[in-house]
């Protein structure tokens, strides 16, 4: 039996207006504003993000659903002030993909996925024109994206205007010299503006060679963030079957131990891909 598309988010509309029904919804969800919500809905894209890491699909439609009802509470809230409804937000997506696409809606033709994104850019580029924001390229990177995030998305802004290193070898030579400028800094104990100052260009820098090499900078670090708690952990358990733990434990043994989850990861590796 199909399932009614319609139906099912009809469904989900009526219950998230019985939460916020001011006689006899939920106390919790009657209260919340957009600034309440909006920690909540980038929490549920996370999640989102790493159902997709871990190749869990049963996660995944959950976590899924719980992110579509992030848009519907949005949509809620802006109904009941009189702003706008889910379907004014269904009907703006749904146009905006159409203009974005017209080698799909249209005549317009696009040789690769390369060419489309740069066709994108150009898209949005115009379309902040018509609404009078195209002051700067870099015009409407949102401020509360992930810092590596919008690092990426300012130097992706600024390349499509030409201010680009031609080769990933030149992004190298650019992380050295703000590493050594980091090295002068800490040198002379300089204070903590100084520092960060620095340390922000070498983070700056690294985001742009993940730029150059078509990498991920946000996913790269949490799947570094991931391999450390791996090795951590695989360390705190070799540690407890000796009846000891890290504390106490001095750093060449805790180093040697590390190097020997190293080893013993990479030996799972091999193994899984025989």
């Amino acid at each position: 039996m199909e399932r009614s598309q319609s139906t099912g988010i009809d469904r989900l509309l009526g219950i998230m207006r019985r939460l916020r029904d001011p006689n006899g919804g939920c106390p919790w969800d009657r209260e919340q504003n957009f600034a309440t919500i909006a920690p909540y809905t980038i929490e549920e894209a996370y999640e989102v993000a790493e159902a997709i890491r871990d190749g869990d699909r049963d996660a995944l439609r959950n976590e899924l659903g719980d992110l579509l009802f992030q848009v519907v509470y949005h949509a809620q809230m802006a109904s009941e002030a009189g702003d706008f409804d889910f379907d004014d937000v269904v009907t703006a997506i749904s146009e905006k993909m159409i203009r974005r696409h017209p080698h799909v809606f249209a005549d317009a033709t696009v040789a690769s996925a390369a060419a489309q994104t740069l066709a994108w850019e150009e898209h949005k580029a115009r379309e902040r024109a018509v609404k009078g924001e195209a002051e700067s390229a870099l015009d409407g990177v949102p401020l509360a994206l992930p810092a590596l995030v919008r690092a990426e998305k300012l130097q992706r802004r600024a390349a499509h205007v030409g201010f680009v290193w031609s080769e990933a070898v030149q992004v190298l030579d650019k992380i050295s010299e703000e590493i050594g400028e980091l090295r002068d800094e800490m040198a002379q104990n300089s204070d903590r503006g100084r520092l960060e100052d620095e340390l922000g260009d070498v983070l700056f820098a690294v985001a742009n060679l993940a730029r150059h090499l078509g990498v991920d900078a946000e996913a790269a670090l949490r799947s570094t963030n991931n391999k450390f708690e791996r090795r951590f952990h695989w360390m705190e358990a070799k540690l407890k079957s000796r009846g000891a733990k890290l504390e106490g434990t001095d750093l060449a043994a805790l180093e040697e131990l590390w190097q020997a989850a190293k080893t013993e990861e990479s030996g799972t590796r091999k193994a899984d891909k025989e």
